[in-house]
Parts: C-alpha cells; sequence; structure tokens
C-alpha cells in the first residue's frame, strides 16, 4: 500500500509491502443452456480473461494478483517492503535520510540501513530508497514507522512521518502429549494444526531435545521416508501428528531422582512454506512434562517376555528401585489370588535388604500361567518393616497366554 504524498514537503514518502503474488480464478456462475439465462452465463465465464480454456468451469487460476492491500502477516514469516523518497520538486534537496522502525506493543526496532549512513543529495526526479527484511517474532499490532528528514529551502531541517499498521497473527496450533513409560522414555505427541487462511506444506518438524534426553522421531518408515509422503500438504484447519521418543542419558538412567528432575522436553522446531513458497519458521517454547510421583519404592519388570505357553513355567526379573531418603527394610510377598490365572512358584516373605537411597536390587520370579488369554501379573507385595505400610502391584504389566 503506497502512502499518500505529503503536498508541503519537497519530498514523497512511499511505502510497498514485499510479498508474493496470489493465484486468481474466475467466479462461477454457470447454468444448463436449456434454463432460462441460455448461454449467457456460459458465454461470460468463456470472455472472463482469468479462466482457463476449456476448463472454465473447474475454477483453474493461471493468473497471478498483485496484493491490493498493506494486508496481515503470519507469526514466524519475514515481513519485507520497498521504501523510497522521491524528489518531485524542479530543484535538488539536500541532506535526505529515511529512517524505519518497526513498533511493537512491547519494543521498538529499527529496520532501515540507510540510517547508518550519512544524508544525500537528491537531484530533480530522483530517488532514494531502501528494501527492508525482518522475521516476525510477536503477535498482535505492530506499526512500521518512517520518517523522513531533508533541507528545506530555508537551510532548517524538515521531518515528516508515515504510520503504516499491520496485524501478526498465528499461523499454527501446536497441542503436545506425553506419556511417560516404564522403561524411562517419555513419548511425545505433537499435534500440528494449520490455522491461516491457505493451505501449506510443512517442511521440517522436528523436536529439540534438552541436553538431559536423546530424541528418536518414529515418523519415518524402515526406509528412512516420511510416513506422510513426500509432501506433507495441510488445507486450512487440517492438522498433522507426530512422534518422538526421548530416552534419557545413562547418567540420568542412574539416578532416580535425576529421572524424577527431567521436566524440560524440549522445543519443537516447524517450517512451512505458503503462498507460491512463502516461507515461515516457528519455534515452541521449552516443552514441560508431567513425571511420575514413585512414592518410596519403584517397581518394575524386565526380560519378561509378551507372550508364553499354558501350563509352562516362565521367567522374569524384579526391579525394585529405592526411591526414598531412608534406608527401606522389605518383604518380599507373592500373593495366589482366587481368581488369578498366575500361580506363583517360589518363596514368599522373603527379607530384602537394607537397601540405601537411591540403590536397586533385582529379584528372580517365576510363575505357572494355569488359563490361556490375557493376563495381568498380579499378587506381587512389599511391606516396609519401618512403617509397616504394604504396596501391592497388580497392574504393571500384562502377558499373552496361548
Amino acid at each position: 500500500m503506497d502512502g499518500k504524498e505529503v503536498i508541503e514537503h519537497l519530498v514523497a514518502l512511499k511505502v510497498m509491502r514485499l510479498t508474493k503474488p496470489a493465484l486468481i480464478s474466475p467466479k462461477i456462475v454457470t447454468c444448463d443452456f436449456k434454463d432460462l439465462p441460455g448461454n449467457i452465463l456460459n458465454n461470460y465465464l468463456k470472455d472472463d480473461a482469468t479462466s482457463v480454456v476449456q476448463m472454465e468451469t473447474l475454477a483453474a487460476g493461471q493468473f497471478l494478483l498483485l496484493p491490493q492491500s498493506f494486508g496481515n502477516i503470519y507469526l514466524g514469516e519475514t515481513f519485507s517492503c520497498y521504501v523510497c523518497v522521491h524528489n518531485e520538486t524542479n530543484q535538488p534537496v539536500q541532506s535526505v535520510s529515511i529512517k524505519a522502525d518497526l513498533q511493537t506493543s512491547s519494543y521498538r526496532i529499527p529496520l532501515t540501513t540507510q540510517q547508518n549512513t550519512a544524508p544525500l543529495k537528491l537531484d530533480v526526479d530522483e530517488t532514494l530508497s531502501d528494501v527492508i527484511h525482518h522475521e516476525v517474532k510477536d503477535l498482535g499490532t505492530h506499526i512500521l514507522v518512517c520518517e523522513v528528514t531533508y533541507m528545506s529551502n530555508y537551510n532548517t531541517l524538515a521531518s515528516f512521518r508515515k504510520f503504516f499498521k499491520f496485524e501478526v497473527m498465528k499461523p499454527l496450533d501446536v497441542k503436545t502429549k506425553f506419556y511417560n513409560a516404564e522403561s524411562d522414555d517419555v513419548f511425545v505427541e505433537a499435534q500440528v494444526q494449520n490455522i491461516t487462511s491457505g493451505p501449506i506444506i510443512l517442511e521440517q518438524v522436528s523436536l529439540e531435545t534438552s541436553p538431559q534426553f536423546t530424541v528418536k522421531s518414529l515418523n519415518e518408515d524402515s526406509d528412512g521416508k516420511s510416513v506422510f509422503g513426500d509432501v506433507t500438504l495441510l488445507q486450512t484447519q487440517e492438522s498433522c501428528q507426530y512422534l518422538y521418543c526421548l530416552t534419557p542419558k545413562d547418567n540420568i538412567l542412574k539416578d532416580i531422582k535425576l529421572i524424577a528432575a527431567a521436566k524440560n522436553i524440549g522445543k519443537l522446531d516447524i517450517v512451512w512454506r505458503s503462498n507460491l513458497g512463502e516461507k515461515g519458521r516457528l519455534q515452541t517454547s521449552q516443552l514441560k512434562r508431567m513425571t511420575t510421583d514413585y512414592g518410596d519404592i519403584r517397581v518394575t519388570y524386565e526380560n519378561l517376555s509378551s507372550k508364553v505357553p499354558v501350563d509352562e513355567p516362565f521367567n522374569f526379573k524384579c526391579k525394585i528401585v529405592n526411591a526414598s531418603d531412608r534406608t527401606l527394610d522389605l518383604i518380599l510377598k507373592l500373593r495366589s489370588l482366587p481368581d488369578s490365572s498366575l500361580l506363583w512358584c517360589g518363596i514368599s516373605n522373603r527379607k530384602l535388604g537394607p537397601l540405601e537411597p537411591g540403590k536397586v536390587i533385582f529379584i528372580n520370579l517365576t510363575a505357572l500361567p494355569i488359563n490361556s488369554g490375557l493376563h495381568n501379573i498380579r499378587g506381587v507385595s512389599l511391606v516396609d518393616l519401618f512403617l509397616k505400610r504394604t504396596y501391592d502391584y497388580d497392574d504393571l504389566a500384562s502377558i499373552f497366554v496361548y
């Protein structure tokens, strides 16, 4: 959008937003030749300069429409504009300079390079110009403030300003979910929704992890190709879901307190293209998960098969971690429940400990399945001798018996 010329000044300021054009298609209004209008509407559509020959009713655009207004911009895109000062008088104008700032709700950003050079002389019909590029990083109202300074006919400095307001809007809606696995892995699901006014192509959606984790993307197949295809196209309001697996580093895995303290996951980095290839980039704030409260004792099962035959004993390991700040004296109980499809083989009421804070102990367990089907491993209990408290573990894992 051009700024209006100021007649009382010796120079004129013009500002134009630099953005890609858009494809324009005809407005399709047609009818059957047997209807009352006959072929009037069809002929009018054929004569439309923006319609494609023999494909008039497909709304296929082949013409480019230049921007008609200063318009809006989306967060993460690059704001570009052309600023020029033109001498329209019949005499030279001395000491001409341009200064442009971008005003947001919280701060002001200097943009042009001309403000760092000495003022120039403009001869008759000569122009002083500058192209501005700025990556937009804040939402809300932005005001481009352009100021021109020059030497008037009275040998005094004169200046004037122009203001151009535009809105920076949110392009994507990002929602995340976290799942803390028993293996201490963290699964992150990220849903990216296009809330712009047109289609976009997602070029990159990556997770930059915090120093406590290593990340593995689960969005590629065995050949390394994206599960979404060669191009991830999102129409307006459409969304795409990405999945990542984060594994704590070895120094974190050794200490249960460090695992509980590792709440910062990382940041999502998203790159997209829109409107004939215009690029945008958005990085989320630090993602944080809710860590699991294990209480005083953490129990997990390891080396457990996913399926076992009926009436044949199977073995696995029970990992017990002291998550408290005191030494624990424990008793392991194996309970055979009346409705259980598993019978325990081994010694119950086994004394464990003393177990120091943060230390781990592994117990070998054996069970006998007596019924087929999918069954929870139930009947494991730990008794804290100091607190006289019993902890039951009946839903830590399931096993398929065939």
